[in-house]
């Protein structure tokens, strides 16, 4: 046995391999090694799904991405994916196939968007045609990486995806919680709202709703007091950012 010691992904991997294998030890889907990480900085985090029908190949990624700093959950199928369906707390993303039984890579892709999950899919498979790429991508996914890979593509693919998911959890819950502070308006102030962000002044609100404009002061004040904004546009952007305005103006009840 002699070492092969490549820095991948800012570690220092040292590679245990037999005479004439030297070089091959980043070619995830060719030969398996026996690994050893010797961590020269600060270990990756986060949890990777790893969907794949072949034993060998989810044994030998499991290793590499551990010995980055992954957790990893092992699936031989979708099937077995969507049964323990899981959550979007945290740092996370899908490894996965095109082709496995059941349910193919791309079809687990659509099945996860129905249920929606926002767990970013990175696609590794030894049977890439363009077709195929083009349409996952485009419902999608993040990446499209052909076997045999490299660690350093794979983790930088797998790094991606899982900013791209904290991005999208973080967006979620400002979301939220913009939807939580208009959810304390009585029905009286929505209507107010709704007519303020169309871009009423309080004379017509009033002769909408059939009141006086000193009561839709009143409401006024209350609208900008619970949704925590300090202006018209403010209150406008937040309808927008919630999906409440159409492109001529009107909300979206």
């Amino acid at each position: 046995m002699i070492y092969d010691e490549r820095i991948i992904s800012g570690h220092c991997l040292k590679v245990h391999c037999t005479k004439g294998q030297v070089g091959n030890d980043v070619e995830l889907g060719g030969w398996t090694a026996d690994y050893s990480l010797e961590v020269k900085r600060t270990a990756l985090s986060g949890l990777v799904y790893v969907v794949d029908d072949d034993a060998s190949f989810r044994s030998a990624v499991e290793r590499r991405l551990k010995l980055a700093g992954y957790d990893v959950v092992l699936n031989a199928s979708a099937q077995q994916l969507l049964e323990q369906l899981p959550g979007t707390i945290g740092r996370s993303c899908i490894l996965l196939d095109v082709r496995i039984p059941g349910l193919s890579g791309p079809e687990l892709q659509t099945r996860l968007g129905e249920l929606g999950s926002m767990l970013p899919i990175v696609f590794l498979t030894g049977y890439a045609d363009t077709a195929t790429t083009v349409r996952t991508i485009k419902a999608g996914a993040e990446d499209f990486l052909t076997k045999p890979v490299s660690s350093e593509q794979l983790i930088d693919a797998i790094e991606r995806a899982m900013a791209r998911h904290e991005t999208s959890l973080s967006q979620r819950h400002k979301l939220d919680a913009l939807r939580e502070l208009l959810a304390t308006l009585t029905p009286r102030e929505r209507q107010v709202f709704e007519l303020m962000v169309r871009g009423k002044i309080n004379k017509q609100i009033a002769h909408e709703l059939g009141t006086t404009e000193r009561t839709i002061k009143a409401h006024r004040h209350q609208v900008m007091e619970k949704t925590r904004v300090n202006s018209l546009a403010e209150l406008v952007s937040l309808a927008e950012r919630l999906g409440l305005l159409d492109p001529d103006g009107r909300t979206d009840r």
